[in-house]
């Protein structure tokens, strides 16, 4: 016997409706090249994204035609995350910090067909303009003053469309958005999500475990829209009626910082690297900024230093870790501390809340790694210290790669999805992340974890920021390298560093190599860039 429910579809039009008529005087903040300020409201928004998704129509949008968006996080990119998708589309957010001939080689690989990018970012258009066909490009008027010719203005499209769309027949499993992955692992591949999965990924995020969101917040994402996106908020805050602060092409820390404090932010997200400045800027300037409000500070990306969170605290903004990847949507684990925890001693919570937390809801994770002569991979025991490769599974969570048949080697034969993270496991679900299968230090068999080597060096009082890679090694295979960035004006040794280290690590753990440079490079999304590390030291000359 079925159950008696109706067969409601989880689609988008749903939430851009809810939006409309549910949080019309909810504001979107969002902030302009110039730094001034522009406000409107879900309600306007509402409006605007139904006319974009009837001008989209009016110019032949097919369904699952391909619309790719190049815009920084602002209200207008808000419109395309729902137009395009309610108007049967998919937005193809493009990543607008890559090389433009890998724009120009992603764009085709995803068949993009429309293109809409912000005036401000024409002139990276025409530096592989030549290279891509787009049939149509619209141009959306953010910070310039004058609109090119030969261009659609996004305004104009808007003003001519009317009001009186009509959503086309959607089904739930229908692609709305698509991501490429940043590359960090290899050559991008292209992600397409689902309206079903976007929905179910929105609820999650409204979970106290996740990003606890509802209507009385405030959300800063300083990630921007075009990296998995935005980790799900622009979706997430406009069904949960959340008031968004959208910082545009300005994120240093100061211009963060303005935003928390002038918007009275109660949340913000962004990877570790955005925090370590924002904490460098907080500790030069104790008095300059002020919150009246304890703040969530959702990081991901990478594992943030325990010493970073400790830190943050004393300035009343309190890091919730979480993990995932453009394959999960992102979300895939996140947490805290539970209430049995809460007498903990000080520093075994500090140590909880550096790990990634346990799976969301509906996601499964599993720890894997090969054993025998063949390599057959063997479920290892969650005990908090045995190593394994993620694998996981869910509503949102990929199942395939975009026109990639090479890539199926991704997945089990039972349907899980091979992360290359490696991480352990404990009695309670709580995941700790080891490092990347890539990034792992192979040495004389054994494996050495640079992301805990990198994390205990960012506790080191002279270090701004740390990144450790496995250089080869003519007798050990690989030896761990630390590329070190010092705070202004601090000074350190390698044999100073190497010391403090001992104090956690055994001997042959530590860096056998210390480099000190002015900055470590960084992947496209503020990740730091361990393959140009690589690169940079892959000659380097061990001592005997």
């Amino acid at each position: 016997m079925r159950g008696t429910m109706m067969d409601f579809p989880l689609t988008l039009p749903t939430i851009l409706e809810r939006s409309g008529k549910i949080f019309p005087r909810v504001e979107i903040v969002s902030r302009r090249p110039d730094k001034s300020i522009n406000r409107t409201c879900y309600g306007e928004f509402h409006g605007r994204a139904r006319r974009f998704a009837a001008a989209l129509t009016k110019l032949g949008l097919r369904p699952g035609d391909r619309v790719a968006s190049m815009m920084w996080n602002h209200a207008g990119h808000l419109e395309a995350f729902f137009g395009v998708p309610c108007a049967g589309g998919i937005l193809h957010t493009l990543n607008l910090r890559l090389h433009p001939h890998e724009i120009a080689g992603i764009a085709k690989q995803a068949g993009d067909r429309f293109l809409l990018i912000d005036d401000v970012l024409l002139p990276l258009y025409e530096k592989f303009r030549e290279d891509v066909s787009f049939e149509r490009v619209i141009v959306v008027p953010y910070g310039c003053n004058t609109m090119p010719e030969g261009f659609l203005n996004y305004e104009d499209l808007l003003a001519q469309a009317g009001d009186d769309f009509r959503y086309p027949p959607i089904d739930e499993n229908d692609g709305a958005a698509m991501c490429f992955t940043s590359g960090t692992t290899g050559h991008s591949k292209g992600v397409i999500y689902s309206h079903r999965a976007l929905v179910l990924h929105s609820f999650c995020c409204g979970l106290n475990e996740v990003f606890g969101l509802s209507h009385m917040d405030t959300v800063l994402p300083v990630a921007p829209m075009f990296h998995a996106n935005a980790w799900g908020l622009p979706f997430a805050c406009t069904m949960l009626g959340a008031r968004l602060v959208l910082p545009g092409p300005n994120v240093d820390p100061e211009s963060v910082l303005g935003l928390m404090v002038g918007e009275h932010v109660t949340v913000a997200c962004g990877v570790p690297t955005v925090w370590i400045a924002v904490l460098d800027a907080l500790e030069k300037n104790p008095a300059r900024w002020k919150f009246d409000n304890s703040i969530r500070v959702v990081c991901g990306g990478t594992a943030p230093p325990l010493e970073l969170i400790r830190r943050l605290d004393r300035f009343n903004l309190h890091i919730k870790h979480l993990w995932g990847m453009t394959e999960t949507t992102p979300v895939g684990t996140s947490g805290g501390l539970r209430p049995h925890m809460r007498d903990l001693p000080e520093e075994k919570k500090y140590e909880i809340r550096a790990k990634q937390g346990w799976p969301a809801p509906f996601v499964e994770i599993r720890l894997t790694r090969p054993e025998g002569p063949e390599g057959k991979s063997t479920e290892v025991p969650c005990d908090g210290i045995s190593s394994g490769e993620i694998e996981i599974r869910g509503p949102w969570v990929a199942a395939s790669y975009h026109e990639s048949p090479d890539q199926a080697h991704r997945w089990t034969e039972d349907g899980w999805f091979r992360t290359g993270d490696v991480a352990t496991m404990d009695d309670e679900g709580y995941v700790k992340i080891v490092d990347r299968a890539k990034d792992l230090v192979k040495s004389g068999g054994e494996w050495i974890s640079s992301v805990d080597l990198e994390n205990t060096l960012m506790g080191h009082p002279a270090v701004k920021e740390a990144c450790v890679v496995g250089i080869p090694h003519p007798k050990w295979q690989e030896r761990p390298l630390a590329a070190v960035v010092l705070k202004d004006g601090a000074s350190a040794t390698p044999q100073e560093l190497r010391c403090f280290l001992a104090e956690t690590f055994a001997k042959w753990q530590l860096p056998d190599a210390f480099v000190f440079l002015d900055a470590i490079p960084r992947t496209s999304v503020g990740k730091f860039k361990k393959i140009a590390l690589r690169e940079q030291f892959a000659n380097w000359k061990w001592d005997s």
